[in-house]
């Protein structure tokens, strides 16, 4: 009787052991890291999508790690080396091109997929846009070549306007390049006198607001920057306290309050890299997949925003604007 029953616990705990054995033997889920300032609603939901579209869903048979750095570019490094020790199966690196530059100087192994303003071939993240030939593919966004575009438009909205405040993140070099070169092109066309200013923290720019708020410029040109993005109702909360028309590179900020924004469908280059995540995943090689360029625009205008600053808009602006906010 006693060894009948010590046989048959014997078997339960097999039984019940087995299952437990073969989940502890199944693979791993391949992590992708996401390496951006900007963890935006717009982000997530147009990532996703795109992973989606390659047949990857977070959780299921993905798992994905979301690194924001609020603004913080120099942990850029340390994030990335902790990619690079636990080997990850892909790392996505947007927002900035130094986050990207950070996660390219790491390693030339780890497949790479980046969202850039800049050239990524003066970079030097690829050898060419058709053959990157590297570890790196991703998407060139634009930002930079719409920069002086968005000042124009600017202009055209508050004709008026003479003296332009332009804020700048210091920590994002080649988007503070970028946006200086463009902005004095333009206003030296346009008559402008541009003052630039520069933020990195949500401290510094509650700093800069204070000194508008001093000096009062006619308008405020931001320059495109994740970290700015993720603060776009910081912005619009102190744009609208010191009454100051501003122009902004990404939807973010006018569906929440800003006046207008101008510059590459975000939604529709964050999909893109979602996408070449997952084509990875299943085996593509960055290097010969070619690095997309943006096409399509978007320019925005919240009217009940130049309402709210006195600003009649222009019917021709109201014609060609994408998207009005009432």
């Amino acid at each position: 009787m006693s060894v009948a029953r010590r046989t048959f616990v014997a078997g339960l705990g097999g039984a019940g052991a087995w299952p437990l054995a073969a989940r502890a033997q199944q693979p791993a889920l391949p992590v992708v890291a996401v390496l951006t300032p900007a963890l935006t609603p717009t982000f997530l939901e147009a990532f996703r999508k795109g992973l989606g579209e390659a047949g990857y869903v977070e959780g299921r048979n993905v798992t994905v790690e979301y690194h924001g750095l609020s603004g913080d570019y120099s942990r850029s490094a340390e994030v990335v080396a902790d990619l690079v020790k636990r080997r990850v199966a892909v790392i996505v690196a947007t927002g900035g091109s130094a986050t990207v530059l950070a996660a390219t100087g790491a390693t030339a192994t780890i497949p790479i997929v980046f969202g850039v303003a800049e050239d990524p071939v003066k970079l030097g993240l690829v050898a060419s846009l058709a053959r990157p030939g590297g570890n790196a593919t991703g998407v060139n966004f634009f930002n930079a070549e719409v920069i002086g575009k968005r000042l124009r438009l600017l202009h055209d909205l508050v004709p008026k306007a003479v003296r332009i405040a332009v804020l700048l993140q210091p920590a994002n070099s080649a988007g503070t390049e970028a946006t200086l070169q463009q902005t004095d092109e333009v206003a030296r066309a346009l008559g402008l006198q541009i003052e630039t200013f520069k933020a990195q923290t949500v401290e510094a720019i509650d700093a800069a607001f204070a000194t508008f708020s001093r000096d009062r410029p006619d308008a405020l040109f931001v320059a495109p920057d994740g970290f700015f993005v993720v603060r776009a109702v910081q912005f619009a909360i102190l744009a609208a306290r010191e009454r100051i028309p501003a122009a902004y590179g990404q939807r973010d900020h006018v569906a929440v309050g800003g006046l207008m924004s101008y510059g590459a469908n975000s939604a529709d280059w964050y999909s893109q890299i979602g996408v070449y995540a997952g084509r990875i995943l299943k085996g593509a090689k960055p290097a010969d997949l070619p690095v997309v360029q943006s096409t399509k625009f978007e320019f925005l205008i919240n009217l009940q925003t130049a309402r709210a600053l006195g600003i009649e808009v222009p019917p021709n602006l109201l014609t060609i604007a994408d998207e009005v906010i009432e």
